[in-house]
């Protein structure tokens, strides 16, 4: 039997790699230029994944290219800390002006999300001289020890995996749906029966959950966040892997706020898909660990420094992040239209282009994670490319690079429309 080539690349994934490593795709990909992808039979796909939120300038961008092709012919490594570079400093002085507060700011630059969501907890607590962080339900950090640690669910990601690191409490999440008195009362209840304000080094959040399921926080608990910090010396650190670079209609999350945290972390579309991760924050906190006590070896690699200022400029020039928020509207306003057809809508919801939407059962409004996976399937089936996430599996999430071309996007929408209709046909 002859076996096309994708199910010969998977039958040596199979064998060759663990199966912890998850993979959605049974396709294996060849090339791809902005929001399309081709995979290695040559079968055309629409990227609404943008590898979860890293493609945010689309895939091959020229100017990002060429960025990574100028600083090749340099040289590509010397460990920042054994001989540093300028472009890493500069880059370090753009992300201290573009974060949000006008604060004296440093930067530390890492390779992953996870090791940003590591440093940013070390650097709390060299500053504080505390141990304890609280995180909250849904939240996704990433998943190093630490960060799966601070991860609030369970399945896939801690399973098998305990024990943990101590002193990691979590709250719920306050986003749409949850008082916010509910949540004052949860934490008020850890300082109460678990650890005293005053050993907390550092509270961590998202402005919008990822993995959550794009649940978007109130602006008040932001604000009761800010507040409860101050009032106990403790580091507020703002997760904005996901929802920075564009993604939510701003450069970053926080800006729809008006709130300033201490530290704050970023990666996915930082560089443009090459590895790299920043923590941001206030001087005197990010000053605090001792010279040698932050780094890594790949940490700030001269390539994926010279992709983020090339990302900063197409950011700014074609005015991306408010492309973002006119293509989440039309994408919101699409999905609206479906709600009499597909009345398992149960939520669109979102900020800017972090667009996601919600499945539950019409008649109990229980999750409806069947009908999500069926979506998600027969969009696949029709060259669209979509991800779900939420604690219950029920959500559909839209990461299409802001630079996707209006046409694709007509198209897609066209396809999501018809993937839906068939779904909840089946």
């Amino acid at each position: 039997m002859n076996h096309s080539k994708n199910e010969q690349l998977m039958a040596r994934k199979a064998a060759a790699t663990p199966r912890g490593v998850g993979v959605m795709a049974s396709f294996f990909a060849e090339r791809a230029d902005n929001a399309e992808l081709w995979d290695v039979e040559g079968r055309r796909f629409i990227d609404f994944a943008g590898g979860i939120a890293v493609m945010n300038t689309g895939h091959g961008n020229p100017k990002v290219l060429a960025a990574i092709e100028e600083q090749l012919k340099r040289f590509t490594h010397t460990c920042y800390q054994v001989v540093p570079y300028e472009s890493y400093i500069a880059l370090a002085e753009k992300l201290n002006s573009m974060t949000p507060g006008t604060h004296a700011k440093k930067t530390a630059l890492f390779s992953t999300g996870a090791e940003a969501i590591e440093n940013a907890i070390k650097i709390a607590r060299s500053y504080t001289k505390r141990s304890g962080v609280i995180a909250f339900s849904g939240a996704f950090h990433g998943r190093s020890m630490f960060a799966v640690s601070l991860t609030g669910k369970v399945a896939p990601y801690k399973l098998g995996f305990g024990p943990f690191p101590p002193e990691i409490y979590h709250a719920p999440f306050p986003g749409e749906g949850v008082a916010l008195d509910d949540v004052k009362k949860a934490v008020g209840h850890i300082f109460k029966a678990d650890i005293e304000p005053s050993r907390v080094a550092a509270i961590v959040f998202e402005p919008v959950q990822g993995e959550g399921g794009f649940n978007v926080i109130q602006a008040e608990a932001v604000r009761w966040l800010r507040a409860l910090c101050d009032e106990h010396g403790i580091v507020l650190i703002a997760d904005e892997i996901q929802t920075g670079f564009g993604r939510t209609g701003k450069m970053f999350a926080m800006e729809h706020y008006g709130v300033v945290p201490d530290l704050m972390t970023i990666a996915k579309s930082l560089a443009g898909g090459v590895p790299l991760s920043a923590v941001t924050g206030k001087a005197e906190i990010m000053d605090a660990p001792a010279p040698g006590g932050l780094g890594g070896t790949y940490a700030g690699n001269p390539l994926a420094v010279a992709a983020a200022h090339a990302v900063i400029d197409v950011m700014r020039e074609d005015k991306l992040p408010e492309r973002g928020q006119r293509l989440g509207d039309r994408l919101k306003a699409m999905l609206g239209t479906m709600r009499k057809e597909v009345p398992q809508i149960a939520d669109i919801r979102g900020l800017g282009a972090m667009v996601a939407v919600e499945f539950r059962q019409a008649g109990n409004g229980e999750p409806d994670a069947d009908l999500t996976k069926r979506v998600q399937a027969q969009a696949l089936e029709r060259n669209l490319i979509l991800l779900s996430c939420g604690v219950d599996a029920n959500v559909l999430r839209f990461l299409f690079p802001l630079t996707v071309q209006d046409a694709i996007f007509d198209e897609a929408l066209d396809i999501l429309r018809t993937s839906l209709r068939a779904a909840v046909a089946q």
